[in-house]
C-alpha cells in the first residue's frame, strides 16, 4: 500500500538583513516602508501560504569599526510590523523572531498574546537566544550568557511565557450586561513563578487568545537547539534545504520526539529556501548566475574575505588572486554582530582549502564567495521548481519551505502565480484555506484541547 501524499506547508521570509537581498536590483522596494511588508503579505496570501516569517537584528553590524551597510541595515519593530499586517490580511500566520536573552517572560507574553487577539488566532513566536556581547551593549543587562546557559534561560523563558498564556483558562469573562459582572473569576490570570532565571508573580492581563497561546518556532541548530525544538517547539526553522542534508536533519530532529512524550507530527521542520524562477531550466540557471554576482559584489567580496581572514583585505583586487599571507586568529573580529562568522571555527584551515579551490578553478577573490557561499536552493522552470519541492518533502527531507525571494516586495509574485498553481494540481498543496488560525494551517493541535478545555 502506498504512503499517502504529505501535504507541503509553505511560508514566506520577508528579506532584509541579510546578503541574498538585492537591495540594489531596480525591482526592489523599501525594506521600511510599510508598503512593501502589506504588498509582501498580500502575495503570501493569495498563493495560500501558512505564514509570513519576520527575522530579527537586535544591532546594526560593523566591520573594522565601521557600520557594515552593504546589506540592507536596519528594520522596524517586529511586533509593529506584524500587528499593522493583521489589519490587511485575513488568513496569513503572522511570525516574529523575538530574543529570550535580552528581553522579559511578561513583556513577550502580552505583545503575543495580544497579536494573537488583533489577527484572530494567528500569532507565532521563533524564539531565539543571542550569542554575542556585541549585541549585549545596547541592552541593560549587557554581555551574553555561554551557550548552555543561554538555551536554560531560554526553556526557562519559553515555560514561563507558556504559565503567563495559561494563566486564563479562557471561560473567566462573563461580561454579564444585566448583573453588571464581567469576570466571574477575580483571580483570572494569577500566577507565580520561581526559577533560576525568572521570579515573578502577579496577574496576566491579557485573556486567553483564540490560539491558547501562539506557535512557537525555533531556529537553533546546535545540539542543545535541536533538543530544545523536540522538547518545546511546534515548527523549527532549518537551514538545511538540501535533499541529503534536509534527511539527515529530519530524521535527527523527529526521533528526538518520543524522548518527550511526543508524536511525529507535533514538530514541523521548515527549511528556508532560496529560489530563482524562469520560463526554463536555463534561462533560469543563467539567472541564477546573474543573481549571484548582484548579491556578491566586489566590495562584499572582500568583506566576506575578511570574516576568514580576520584582517583589513581593502587593498586587495576582488577580480585578483587570494591573499598569501594568512587569517589572524586572534580573539578580537574584525566583524560584529554577524553570526556568519561562527561557521568558520578554523580560519587556517578555511584558507587551505579556498586557496586550493581558487587555484584549481582558477577563480578570482569574487568568484570564489560567489560559488562557495549560499547558493540558490531551487532554480528551474516553475514546473522543475514545483517537481523538486514535492520530491523533497515526499522524502522526508522537509515538511514545507520558508522561502526568501531576493528582491521586495515583489519577489514572491513569479513563484505565487506560477509554482503554487502546480502543486494544487498534484494535490499537494490547499487551494483554500480551511482554518481560521494558523495552529490550523500548519495542522498543529489546539493547546486547549490538550488540556481538557474547549477551543475558542
Amino acid at each position: 500500500m502506498s504512503k499517502p501524499l504529505k501535504q507541503i506547508h509553505l511560508a514566506a521570509h520577508f528579506p532584509g538583513v541579510n546578503n541574498t537581498t538585492v537591495w540594489s536590483d531596480p525591482k526592489a522596494g523599501s525594506h521600511i516602508e510599510f508598503s512593501s511588508f502589506a504588498y509582501f503579505a498580500r502575495t503570501a496570501e493569495r498563493a495560500k501560504f501558512d505564514f509570513l516569517f519576520l527575522a530579527e537584528g537586535l544591532r546594526l553590524r560593523e566591520q573594522g569599526g565601521h557600520l557594515y551597510d552593504l546589506d540592507v541595515v536596519g528594520r522596524p519593530d517586529t511586533f509593529t510590523v506584524l500587528a499593522a499586517l493583521a489589519a490587511v490580511t485575513e488568513h496569513l500566520g503572522l511570525t516574529g523572531t523575538i530574543n529570550s536573552t535580552f528581553n522579559e517572560p511578561y513583556e513577550v507574553a502580552r505583545q503575543f498574546a495580544s497579536l494573537d487577539h488583533l489577527s484572530g488566532g494567528r500569532s507565532a513566536w521563533n524564539v531565539v537566544t543571542s550569542w554575542d556581547a556585541f549585541t549585549g551593549e545596547n541592552f541593560r543587562r549587557g554581555g551574553f550568557l555561554p551557550q548552555e546557559e543561554r538555551y536554560s534561560r531560554a526553556q526557562e523563558f519559553l515555560a514561563t511565557a507558556t504559565e503567563l498564556f495559561d494563566s486564563w483558562h479562557g471561560d473567566e469573562i462573563l461580561a454579564d450586561q444585566a448583573t453588571g459582572v464581567f469576570l466571574r473569576d477575580a483571580k483570572a490570570g494569577s500566577f507565580v513563578h520561581s526559577g533560576q532565571h525568572f521570579d515573578i508573580h502577579g496577574q496576566f492581563d491579557v485573556p486567553r487568545s483564540p490560539q491558547g497561546r501562539p506557535v512557537v518556532f525555533q531556529a537553533g541548530d546546535s545540539e542543545e537547539g535541536r533538543e530544545f525544538a523536540a522538547s518545546s517547539a511546534d515548527a523549527i526553522f532549518s537551514r538545511h534545504a538540501t535533499l541529503e542534508g534536509g534527511k539527515a536533519f529530519y530524521t535527527d530532529v523527529k526521533r528526538r520526539l518520543a524522548t518527550y512524550g511526543r508524536r511525529h507530527d507535533d514538530l514541523l521542520i521548515l527549511p528556508a529556501a532560496t529560489f530563482v524562477l524562469a520560463d526554463t531550466d536555463e534561462e533560469a540557471a543563467e539567472l541564477a548566475k546573474e543573481v549571484r554576482r548582484q548579491q556578491v559584489s566586489g566590495a562584499t567580496a572582500i568583506k566576506h574575505l575578511e570574516f576568514v581572514w580576520n584582517r583589513d583585505l581593502s587593498s586587495y583586487d576582488p577580480e585578483g588572486p587570494l591573499p598569501d599571507i594568512d587569517p589572524d586568529v586572534g580573539t578580537d573580529h574584525i566583524s560584529q554582530g554577524r553570526a556568519q562568522v561562527r561557521m568558520y571555527r578554523d580560519p587556517l584551515a578555511t584558507a587551505r582549502e579556498w586557496r586550493e579551490l581558487a587555484a584549481a578553478h582558477h577563480w578570482s577573490i569574487r568568484d570564489l564567495v560567489i560559488n562557495t557561499g549560499n547558493r540558490q536552493t531551487f532554480v528551474g522552470s516553475p514546473a522543475t521548481i514545483a517537481r523538486t519541492i514535492n520530491d523533497h518533502v515526499q522524502a522526508d527531507a522537509s515538511d514545507g519551505y520558508i522561502l526568501v525571494p531576493h528582491t521586495t516586495p515583489t519577489g514572491l509574485d513569479g513563484f505565487a502565480d506560477k509554482v503554487v498553481p502546480l502543486l494544487q494540481e498534484q494535490g499537494v498543496f490547499r487551494t483554500e484555506y480551511e482554518g481560521t488560525t494558523l495552529r490550523d494551517h500548519l495542522g498543529l493541535t489546539h493547546p486547549d484541547s490538550v488540556h481538557g478545555r474547549v477551543a475558542s
